[in-house]
């Protein structure tokens, strides 16, 4: 029989026979699990933050690496370009890169006349290819725009370069545009596709300068 109660202790009395002695027993206050963890939140608001969380990991952390990818891609063949030109003006022989659009490959011949030569860099003695989530999209040298098979463009002793835009794209289909001047040899990049080349007026005296040598 309970014969005493409060909302801090409730106490029970057990009574056995007449002789025994009175048991009392006594409970703790029956308070129900909290809802809340010490820090403030539910288990189930911490599951819905840690399941958008990794919704958001798969959304961007592919395309973070891929973009990446597509980026390094983009500095190192500016890099090529550049030694490429340097190398050009060093032997004062024009200087050949191929490349093949369907093997997403690239090589270096070197003018001697008209031969071409593998160069003396051993570095530069073999092909090169581009990572495998790579690819050459499209490649206008000049106004010769080509989407398949193999091109080439042309650097020159006095520092310049044929007009190029070389198109990269990874399997996501992100876009990353090379746009070579040959005027300026500026190289300038573009994540969307922009206008191909146009012809532009170029002074007499600056045509002079721009004349490869030997013709």
């Amino acid at each position: 029989m309970v014969t005493g109660h409060s909302s801090f202790v409730r106490t029970s009395e057990f009574r056995i026979s007449a002789d025994a002695p009175r048991l009392t027993v006594h409970l703790a206050p029956s308070t129900p699990y909290p809802l809340r963890s010490p820090a403030g939140f539910t288990l189930i608001e911490m599951l819905i933050v840690l399941f958008l969380l990794a919704g958001i990991l798969v959304i961007v952390l592919p395309r973070v690496i891929i973009g990446e990818d597509l980026s390094s891609t983009g500095r190192k063949f500016i890099g090529t370009l550049r030694t490429l030109q340097g190398l050009a003006a060093t032997s004062q022989k024009p200087v050949k890169l191929y490349l093949d659009l369907d093997q997403g490959t690239y090589w270096v011949k070197v003018m001697d006349g008209a031969e071409e030569k593998l160069p003396l860099d051993a570095a530069w003695r073999t092909p090169r290819s581009l990572p495998d989530a790579i690819r050459f999209s499209e490649v206008s040298v000049g106004e010769n725009k080509r989407t398949y098979g193999r091109t080439d463009l042309s650097f020159y002793p006095n520092g310049r370069i044929d007009p190029v835009m070389v198109f990269l794209t990874d399997r996501n289909n992100n876009l990353l545009v090379l746009t070579v001047d040959s005027l300026t040899g500026a190289i300038r990049t573009s994540e969307e596709r922009i206008d191909p080349f146009r012809n532009k007026p170029i002074p007499d005296r600056v045509r002079t300068l721009l004349r490869p040598t030997g013709t």
